[in-house]
């Protein structure tokens, strides 16, 4: 099982020495990989009563993903770099794997795509994309990037894309990048059916938010059920549960990394947000701490 950190992208903030330091620390701590959250935007609360509950805002520092990792792809040499999750819907197809492939290219191929259909419609009206269809769109989106990246000309006719004799120049290294789905939010972990029966069917791997509670392992045991229907090995569907530091001790990290290795993960990233940690000295101590403890 390979163990890789979440980039604590609210509390380092735009400091680009502490995201340096930070990463290049994960990195030499032996760390396999840094996952990195997105959202375009961030709403004020105040404006959209109907919107129930808001997990980030306009307060909140996300950095952009494909440009953090070009940063990141200059400043490291080993770690993966993972997406967990770009909101595919909310972003046009051709400029995603344009973007994603010359990340990949300049990283040395080290590029894992956790793509995810989000839950704010006021980023997707902002966005000019649709909120309600966005969960069948992503599907046909998954085929286009495969495609654009597999190709060197695309031409290519569906319900929501268009591509006339078109590609991308440079081709990623990996062809196709792996393409990874998260599924659930905060508030509500378990992944509905259809995102369930999705990363069935095209994922190459998925990326849970519940606890390893009895309806956790019951929900893993449901996509695989669902992966064979779909005529796949589901030991072929890598799986990256999470780890968080906040809150917890030694012991309980120990449990849950030996927990989400029992229940088949083939990755796990170490959180260190939302708890009392507010230096960006603290969040490496976190990382060092857990590395002492469990290894990496």
């Amino acid at each position: 099982m390979r163990i890789g950190v979440s980039f604590p992208t609210l509390e380092l903030g735009a400091d680009a020495a502490a995201i340096r330091d930070f990463v290049q620390t994960a990195e030499g701590l032996g760390y396999s990989h840094i996952r990195i959250l997105d959202h375009v935007l961030g709403a004020d609360p105040q404006y959209h009563p109907e919107v129930p509950v808001f997990y980030y805002t306009h307060e909140s520092v996300i950095r952009e993903p494909f440009t953090l990792m070009s940063y990141l792809a200059a400043i490291t040499t080993t770690l993966e770099l993972v997406t967990g999750i770009i909101i595919l819907p909310q972003r046009q197809t051709a400029l995603v794997a344009k973007q994603a492939a010359e990340v990949d290219v300049l990283s040395g191929g080290r590029l894992r795509l956790g793509i995810g259909v989000g839950w704010n419609p006021v980023e997707f009206e902002a966005l000019g994309e649709n909120f309600r269809n966005r969960g069948r769109r992503c599907e046909e989106q998954i085929e286009v990037l495969r495609l654009l990246w597999t190709e060197e000309v695309v031409d290519y006719t569906g319900q929501w894309h268009q591509i006339s004799h078109a590609g991308i120049n440079p081709l990623p290294i990996q062809r196709p990048i792996p393409i990874w789905i998260g599924s659930g939010a905060p508030a509500s972990p378990i992944p509905p059916e259809a995102g369930m029966r999705r990363i069935a069917r095209i994922a190459d791997g998925w990326l849970p938010l519940f606890p390893l509670d009895d309806t956790g392992i019951e929900t893993i045991a449901r996509v695989r059920r669902y992966t064979e229907e779909a005529g796949r090995d589901p030991s072929a569907l890598g799986m990256e549960g999470r780890i968080g530091l906040a809150g917890t001790n030694p012991d309980e990290w120990m449990a849950q990394a030996k927990g989400w290795e029992e229940a088949g993960a083939t990755h796990v990233a170490v959180g260190t947000s939302g708890g009392a940690l507010t230096t960006p000295r603290q969040h490496i101590e976190a990382i060092e701490r857990f590395k002492t403890v469990v290894g990496v």
